[in-house]
This record gives structure tokens, C-alpha cells and sequence, in this order.
């Protein structure tokens, strides 16, 4: 899904990543995260963002997750489902559609600390109903 490509990140935009709500979101990604800048993404789109080696890369248009038993994370009003994966966290949120996939490598553990910036984006989508309980 990711890999450094140069300088840019390569990374793959989500069919509904072209649509309306998510190029509202790319005026709403935060210009740093946790101190490190934005990087380039390859293909440069409004529905992809990039900061920081490794990277986290943010992606919007993601489908929405069902409503499921994994426990949601709230933060600052914002629902999100995380996923471990082998080499960090994939954090969706909850409860907007589209939605918006955070990717965070293991080397800023704890992972879920970095969602905070990533709110207003999230809260730029449509809501489908979907809450944390």
C-alpha cells in the first residue's frame, strides 16, 4: 500500500478518494505531526497525505468499517477502529462515510497518541449514523 519512492511516498488513492468530501478533507491535513513535516505523496492527490521517515500516511475514501466488536477509540469526538498490523497501527474512522485511514509505524508507539491532528479531517466527512459506545 506504501513504500519511499524518492523522496515522495508512494501510496494508493481510494476510488472514492476523488470525490467531493475528500477534497474538502486535504485542506484539513494537519501541516505536521507530531513535529515532522509533510512530505510529497506519489500520486499527488488532496485524498493523501504524508509526514515524517517512516512515514504515516493518512488516506481518504477508504470505506466506511461495519459496526464491529473491536473496541473504538474516541478522541476529541472522533471514533476510530484500530487494526494491528506487522509493522504499526491502521487506525479508520468510525462513523464517517467515506472514511479516513491512518497508517502509523510501530517506531511511534505508542501509535494512537498521533490521532489527535487528524480529527478535523475526519470530522469534515458526512457521518453514516456509526458511534464508539
Amino acid at each position: 500500500m506504501l513504500s519511499a519512492c524518492g523522496s515522495a511516498v508512494a501510496v494508493t488513492v481510494p476510488g472514492p478518494g476523488s470525490g467531493p468530501e475528500c477534497a474538502a478533507v486535504g485542506d484539513r491535513w494537519p501541516d505536521t505531526v507530531s513535529g515532522m513535516p509533510r512530505r510529497d505523496t506519489d500520486p499527488a492527490s488532496p485524498a493523501v497525505a504524508a509526514w515524517g521517515d517512516p512515514a504515516v500516511v493518512a488516506r481518504c475514501g477508504v470505506a466506511a468499517p461495519a459496526p464491529t466488536a473491536v473496541d473504538c477509540l474516541e478522541v476529541d469526538g472522533v471514533g476510530w477502529i484500530p487494526e494491528q498490523l506487522s509493522d504499526g497501527t491502521r487506525f479508520t474512522s468510525f462513523g464517517t462515510e467515506p472514511a479516513v485511514e491512518v497508517l502509523v509505524p510501530r517506531a511511534y508507539a505508542p501509535e494512537g497518541l498521533l490521532l489527535p491532528v487528524f480529527g478535523p479531517a475526519a470530522r469534515a466527512l458526512p457521518t453514516n449514523g456509526l458511534a464508539c459506545r
